[in-house]
């Protein structure tokens, strides 16, 4: 039951952690992948084995972490391993039951790309590819989130395979998990799903307000839609006050959320002047 008024990212984040089931051994990335982990452990999963890249192992957000490594992480934690560990005794053991990550560019079969915004050496850097090329190859499923319009015909750079040329080409190729590959991409215009036959990305879901216009002029294919379009799941309240704890700056606009935020750090360094003055 939902009480509480919502931001549309208050509902992606949730979406989101609804894709996570009890039991489910799940490699977040940084950002909505770890609040969606930290919604998820708290309600509806509280036995799901949440995983860090660095090799924090089964832990419990209590805030929205800046880095893989950041200590925040290690809260309730059950263990820790290497980096070696991570990907050789977890990751290509068979053990992932999902990969959660973040997306810059995606094309129809799901291959991704956050690496370079054009051919490199010379175009611009978006990040590094960290351990997502591994989690998305050996992970049984993936769940994908993307901001912002990253629909493209063909990527200019691959950092991650997905379905690859499409059909049974990922399988085929021996490379990856047996039946692995994406199976979800979160947007803020709707869900998209992946043909069991074909691969290719279509339309199952829409973003409260969104059209189905508004969300083909975004992908430079004839996007398939679904034959009967979904909406997006309900929040509970408490799924919202979790969030709201953990990542208060996601319950306002960006511009709203910036100005509470800076506004924050003028206190904090306000406080510590005035502290030091006293002190001398």
């Amino acid at each position: 039951m939902l009480s509480k008024k919502i931001t549309k990212q208050e509902l992606l984040i949730i979406t989101a952690a609804r894709q996570i089931q009890n039991r489910d051994v799940v490699v977040l990335g940084i950002g909505i992948p770890i609040l969606a982990g930290a919604i998820a452990k708290q309600t509806h999963a509280p036995e799901a084995v949440l995983l860090m890249e660095s090799g924090i192992i089964d832990f419990e957000p209590c805030i929205l972490p800046t880095n893989v490594a950041d200590a925040t992480c290690t809260r309730g934690y059950g263990c820790a391993m290497d980096l070696f560990s991570v990907f050789t005794a977890i990751t290509y053991a068979g053990y992932l039951d999902k990969a959660f990550l973040g997306v810059a560019q995606i094309d129809k079969y799901g291959n991704i790309n956050t690496s370079y915004l054009g051919p490199p050496p010379h175009s611009q850097r978006i990040t590094a590819a960290g351990g997502a090329p591994e989690f998305y190859s050996y992970a049984r499923k993936s769940i994908l989130t993307m901001k912002g319009n990253g629909f493209v015909e063909k990527l200019p750079y691959l950092t991650s395979p997905g379905y690859l040329g499409g059909g049974n080409e990922r399988d085929e190729s021996g490379c990856f998990t047996p039946g692995s590959g994406p199976s979800l991409l979160i947007t803020p215009k709707g869900l998209f799903k992946f043909d069991k036959e074909t691969k290719e990305m279509y339309l199952d879901a829409l973003f409260p307000g969104v059209s189905v216009e508004d969300v083909k002029r975004d992908i430079p294919w004839d996007l398939k839609v679904a034959d009967t379009i979904h909406g997006f799941p309900v929040p509970h309240d408490e799924e919202v006050e979790i969030l709201r704890k953990i990542s208060p700056r996601d319950s306002f606009s960006n511009t709203t959320a910036l100005e509470l935020t800076q506004a924050h750090y003028a206190r904090k360094i306000a406080a510590k002047k005035a502290a030091s003055q006293q002190r001398s």
